[in-house]
């Protein structure tokens, strides 16, 4: 039933009830005495009550729609409010839904291209850190060891403190460029980068550990590299806001399948903070590979950044008597060649694979 009708058939309800009370044996007389002023407040009362109370159940789902409305977040997906009966109220419920989706996806595929910029300008402000101040650094530090050689001794050992200082710097320009691009992931893979990194922020005052199990589902590069950068920004956090003494990172496979990344410290905890510009980067790149992200307190305070990796589904294979692909083998062993005579012609098959 529409909304329209729903609150025509309240109001008629209410006026029945008081045409009822008039056509019964309450009386009003002039001037109106006690008695007869009681019954008729009490009878408004009655319309009004019944009245509010039916007017709540009909629009109870406008107040369910706008409590959604206002608590949707676009870096939180998946949560849609209920389509409930017909009428105007579920088509606008469905429509809203629609929007979500709309909205959602338009927004992961905006942020891909986006972060995918922002990974390509990374690379190239880290080839320029690598490629021009490194190397003028790297001249200037020989320049500076030249000059320390043929110098007088009141001044040679303030080149040789300008020579460590230069040297210094270029250690640090070479640690920017390699947080900046993870050329570890790239030549030595996943586990590896994430070693590196753990030993990049480990410090006197901070211990990191690695726990990385064996035999972990393989991922895609764009996956690999979502997983070192939810994982470099969670270490960055616990660096330098959480005031722990130690920081475990560990990634394996999750409880309902797929992998898991965890970033726990015993740090003292976000304490109610609001997220920052950092876990807002960590949940879109999580809605990059279709991932979870949940950040908050540790199970033994601190805390914990948790990553699920959905379960990859190998693809579908084709059906019987489909035709299959031609290997290697088929292509060089006579033995297995199609020998003459008519080829039956293949079974139909669905062409779509499954997803990765």
């Amino acid at each position: 039933m529409s909304l329209y009708g729903r609150i025509f058939l309240l109001n008629a309800a209410v006026l029945v009830l008081a045409a009822g009370l008039l056509l019964g044996p309450v009386t009003v007389s002039t001037p109106v005495l006690l008695g007869e002023a009681v019954v008729v407040v009490c009878g408004l009362v009655l319309m009004l009550v019944l009245n509010a109370a039916l007017l709540r159940v009909g629009l109870a789902p406008l107040g369910r729609l706008g409590r959604a409305m206002a608590t949707a977040d676009l870096l939180k997906p998946g949560t849609r409010p209920e389509v409930t009966g017909r009428g105007e109220i579920a088509d606008l419920t469905a429509a809203f839904n629609a929007m979500l989706d709309r909205l959602e996806a338009e927004r992961a595929t905006s942020s891909g291209r986006v972060l995918t910029a922002q990974e390509a300008e990374r690379q190239r402000i880290a080839r320029e850190l690598h490629d021009e101040v490194g190397q003028t650094l790297t001249a200037v530090l020989l320049q500076l060891k030249h000059a320390a050689d043929h110098a007088p001794d009141g001044l040679r050992e303030d080149l040789r403190q300008a020579q460590e200082t230069t040297r210094a710097s270029l250690e640090e320009i070479r640690r920017i460029a390699r947080r900046l691009r993870p050329g570890v992931l790239e030549e030595l893979g996943l586990h590896s980068a994430l070693r590196s990194l753990a030993g990049e922020l480990s410090t006197p005052g901070l211990r990191v550990t690695t726990h990385l199990a064996p035999g972990t589902v393989p991922l895609d590069p764009a996956t690999e590299l979502v997983v070192y950068r939810v994982a470099q920004e969670g270490l960055t956090n616990a660096a330098r806001h959480s005031g722990a003494g130690h920081v475990a990172l560990r990634l394996g496979p999750a409880p309902g399948g797929g992998t898991r990344l965890l970033v726990r410290d015993d740090g003292r905890g976000t304490g109610g903070a609001a997220e920052g510009a950092g876990i807002g980067g960590m949940r879109e790149r999580a809605l990059l590979v279709g991932a979870g992200l949940w950040v908050g307190a540790g199970e033994q305070g601190g805390t914990e950044v948790r990553l699920d990796l959905p379960e990859r589904r190998p693809p579908e294979p084709p059906a019987r008597g489909g035709p299959a692909a031609p290997g290697p083998a088929a292509a060089s062993d006579p033995a297995v060649a199609p020998g003459p005579g008519p080829v039956p012609p293949p079974a139909p098959s669905d062409p779509t694979p499954g997803r990765a």
